[in-house]
C-alpha cells in the first residue's frame, strides 16, 4: 500500500491517504469497486450505503477510459476519485476535508457531500442503520388516495416491491397505476376487510403491510392477524396498539413515567350518573372522550350540568359507531389551548428521539386545518422539555416505529399529554421539510428491524414548514362535501413548494371516501417566507370541477393573528374565519363559446387519433379554430 508525505499535504493527497487506508485493489467494473466500499461498511455503514449511491449516480464516474487493471497502484486509482470528486465538490476547504477524514462520523461524511454538491436530494439525513439481508423484499400496502402513492414511492427508494390493494372505484388511481402489483379487493368497504387483505398479503408473499393511516392503521386485531400469519405490520406490536388504543390506559402508562396529564378520570365512565358526579367534582367545563377515539370523533364538550346527559349519549352513540366500542371517560376541558404534537421514532433495542414539535392548533371540529413546524409558540427551553416528555411517554409504552405524541398547551404555557398516535401522521411531511427525515422510509426500516444510529443532539430543523389541507369541501356551505369529477387541475411550483396528492385532471371525487384532495406544504427560511410561499401557491393552485378549501385556507393565512403566530384551537371562531372566506373564493372567468368548441373539437381529435393511429390534425380541430377564427 503506497505511503504519503506528511509535509504539505494537498486536498488529493489527503483523500488519496484516505482511500489507501480503506481500500483494496480493484478489478474492471463496478462491482469490483462496489466490493472495495464493501470494507468500510462495519465501521461507516451509512457512508457505504452513500458511496455506492454516489457511483450509481455517476458523482464518480467510472468507464473505460480509466481502464482499471490489477497492475494499476492504488494511489494512481485515488487519483482519479479525488480529482473527480473535487471537481463536483467546489465548496469544500482543504481543512473541512482533513475533518472528513479524521471523523469516524459517517453523517459529518453525508452532510459535507451535500453540501459541496448542493443538490437538495443529498439533504435527506437517514437516521436508521438496516442491513440488507434483513430489508423487506415486498410491501402490501392496505390504503388509498395520497398516502398509498406516498407509500408506493417510499419503497421504491428503498427497492422494495410495492403491491397495493384497490377498491373497485379506485381502479382508475395514480396509486394503482404506480404500484409495481395491484390486487383488486372488492367493493368500496373492502379497505376494512382484514381477512382478505392477508389472503391477498400471503398469495402475493408480502413480507410486511403498511397501514398508511386511517382505515385499518390503529387497528390492533388487524396487528395481531399479522403477527398470526408471520407478515410484519408496518407500526407498533398488536399489543402496544390496544394499550395506547385505550385513551384511559394511555394516561395510566404515561403518569407513571411522570408525564403530565389533563386531571380527570383514569377509569372508564359507567354511566351518565357517574360522568355527572365526576365533571362536579373536576368543575365544569369538562370533555367527554372516546377511549379507542380519534381525529376529533366521540368528543363532546360540557359547560353546564343541564347539557351532561345529551352529550353522553351523543358521544357514546358516534364513538360506538366509528370504532365499536362505546368506553367513554372524562376529563377537565382546558379553554382555548394550542394543539402541539411531538414526531417520534423509536427502534425494537430501546433507543427514542423526537424530531420537534407541529402546531396542529387551527382545527374545526376537532379535525386539523392547518399544521406547521416549528411552533411559534415553542421555545427552545420549552421544546426540549416537552420533548423529553414524549421521550418519556413513547419508552413507557414500549414503542416501536414512527409515531406522534400529541400534548394540549395553556395560556400559562403548561403541557399535558392527550394521545399517542400509532401510525403515521397525515401532516408527516411538514417534519419532514424542516427535519430532511423522510418518516415513511424510516417507518419501514424501523419496522424490518433497522436500529436507530444517532442521539437527539444529532437532530437538526432548518427554516420553517407549513400545510394546509386541501379538502372538496365547500367551506360557504358549512364545509359540506364536494362530489364529482375534476376537469382541471394545475398544482402550483416554485422554490420549498411540496405536493402530496393523488388529484389530477379526470379524477373522481367519490361519496364512499374522505375529501382530501391535497397536502400543500411550503417550506421556507422563515415563517414569513413560509407564509408568503404558502399564499403565492394556494393562488396558484387550480383545481376545477368541485369546491375546495382553497378560499379558507387564504383567509386564514391572511389574518393578521394568524401571521403574528397568536392563535389556538379556537381560532376560527374567535376570528370570524368564515366570514371572511367569501372575499377568497374568486371565481375564475368563465370560458367563451369558441373556447368551449376548442377544447370539445381537441378533445374529440385526440379520441379519435388514438382510435385511428393518425398522428395528422383532424377535421373536428380545423373546423373548430376555423369557427373560433371568424368569430374573433
Amino acid at each position: 500500500m503506497a505511503k504519503r508525505k506528511k509535509n504539505s499535504l494537498g486536498i488529493k493527497d489527503i483523500a488519496v491517504s484516505a482511500l489507501n487506508k480503506s481500500t483494496v485493489p480493484l478489478e474492471y467494473s463496478y462491482n469490483s469497486l462496489k466490493n472495495v466500499v464493501k470494507a468500510i461498511k462495519k465501521a461507516a455503514p451509512l457512508v457505504y450505503d452513500q458511496v455506492e449511491a454516489l457511483i450509481k449516480s455517476n458523482i464518480v464516474p467510472i468507464d473505460k477510459k480509466w481502464k482499471f487493471f490489477k497492475k494499476k497502484t492504488l494511489a494512481e486509482i485515488g487519483d482519479k476519485i479525488t480529482s473527480s470528486l473535487i471537481k463536483k465538490l467546489p465548496h469544500i476547504k482543504e481543512n473541512e476535508l482533513k475533518k472528513i477524514v479524521s471523523s469516524r462520523s459517517s453523517q459529518t461524511f453525508i452532510d459535507m457531500l451535500a453540501k459541496g454538491l448542493s443538490v437538495s436530494g443529498l439533504s435527506e439525513k437517514e437516521y436508521t442503520i438496516l442491513d440488507k439481508e434483513k430489508r423487506f423484499k415486498r410491501v402490501l400496502i392496505a390504503n388509498r388516495g395520497e398516502i398509498a402513492l406516498r407509500v408506493i414511492r417510499a419503497c421504491r427508494e428503498l427497492g422494495i416491491e410495492a403491491i397495493l390493494v384497490y377498491s373497485k372505484l379506485d381502479k382508475g388511481t395514480l396509486a394503482v397505476k404506480f404500484a409495481d402489483k395491484a390486487c383488486c379487493l372488492g367493493s368500496a368497504a373492502s379497505y376494512l376487510d382484514i381477512k382478505k387483505i392477508i389472503k391477498i398479503a400471503k398469495k402475493t408473499n408480502a413480507d410486511a403491510i403498511h397501514p398508511g393511516y386511517g382505515f385499518l392503521a390503529e387497528n390492533a386485531r388487524f396487528a395481531k392477524l399479522c403477527e398470526k400469519n408471520k407478515i410484519k405490520f408496518i407500526g407498533p406490536s398488536s399489543k402496544t396498539i390496544g394499550l395506547l388504543g385505550d385513551k384511559v390506559k394511555a394516561k395510566k402508562t404515561v403518569l407513571k413515567a411522570n408525564v403530565s396529564v389533563i386531571e380527570g378520570t383514569i377509569l372508564a365512565l359507567k354511566n351518565k350518573k357517574h360522568a355527572l358526579k365526576i365533571a362536579n367534582k373536576l368543575g365544569f367545563p369538562v370533555m367527554i372522550k372516546a377511549a379507542s377515539g380519534g381525529g376529533g370523533k366521540g368528543m363532546r364538550i360540557v359547560r353546564n350540568e343541564e347539557k351532561l346527559g345529551g352529550a353522553y349519549e351523543s358521544a357514546e352513540s358516534e364513538a360506538h359507531s366509528a370504532f365499536g366500542d362505546k368506553t367513554l371517560y372524562i376529563e377537565k376541558y382546558i379553554e382555548e389551548p394550542r394543539h402541539i404534537e411531538f414526531q417520534m421514532l423509536a427502534d425494537q433495542y430501546g433507543n427514542v428521539v423526537h424530531l420537534g414539535e407541529r402546531d396542529c392548533s387551527i382545527q374545526r371540529k376537532h379535525q386539523k386545518l392547518v399544521e406547521e413546524s416549528p411552533s411559534p409558540a415553542i421555545t427552545d427551553e420549552l421544546r426540549e422539555t416537552m420533548g423529553e416528555a414524549a421521550i418519556k411517554a413513547v419508552s413507557a409504552a414500549k414503542y416501536e416505529g414512527a409515531g406522534t405524541v400529541e400534548f394540549l398547551l395553556d395560556k400559562n404555557k403548561n403541557f399535558y399529554f392527550i394521545e399517542m398516535n400509532t401510525r403515521i401522521q397525515v401532516e408527516h411531511g411538514v417534519t419532514e421539510m424542516v427535519t430532511g427525515v423522510d418518516l415513511v422510509k424510516e417507518q419501514i426500516k424501523l419496522a424490518a428491524g433497522a436500529k436507530l444510529a444517532f442521539n437527539q443532539d444529532n437532530i437538526k430543523s432548518e427554516g420553517w414548514a407549513i400545510e394546509c389541507r386541501i379538502n372538496a369541501e365547500d367551506p360557504l356551505n358549512n364545509f359540506s362535501p364536494s362530489t364529482g369529477t375534476v376537469v382541471n387541475y394545475l398544482p402550483p411550483g416554485g422554490p420549498g413548494i411540496r405536493i402530496n396528492s393523488i388529484c389530477h385532471a379526470g379524477y373522481n371525487v367519490s361519496p364512499h371516501y374522505d375529501s382530501l384532495l391535497s397536502l400543500l406544504i411550503c417550506h421556507g427560511s422563515n415563517r414569513h417566507e413560509a407564509i408568503s410561499r404558502m399564499k403565492n401557491a394556494l393562488q396558484e393552485y387550480i383545481i376545477e370541477g368541485v369546491k375546495t378549501t382553497i378560499p379558507f385556507h387564504l383567509a386564514v393565512l391572511n389574518n393578521k393573528n394568524f401571521v403574528k403566530g397568536h392563535f389556538t384551537t379556537a381560532f376560527i371562531r374567535e376570528n370570524d374565519i368564515l366570514k371572511s372566506v367569501k372575499d377568497y373564493g374568486k371565481k375564475r372567468k368563465e370560458l367563451t363559446d369558441g373556447q368551449k368548441v376548442i377544447i370539445v373539437t381537441t378533445a374529440v381529435s385526440k379520441h379519435m387519433e388514438k382510435k385511428s393511429g393518425n398522428s395528422k390534425p383532424n377535421a373536428w380541430v380545423r373546423a373548430g379554430r376555423q369557427e373560433l377564427m371568424q368569430n374573433e
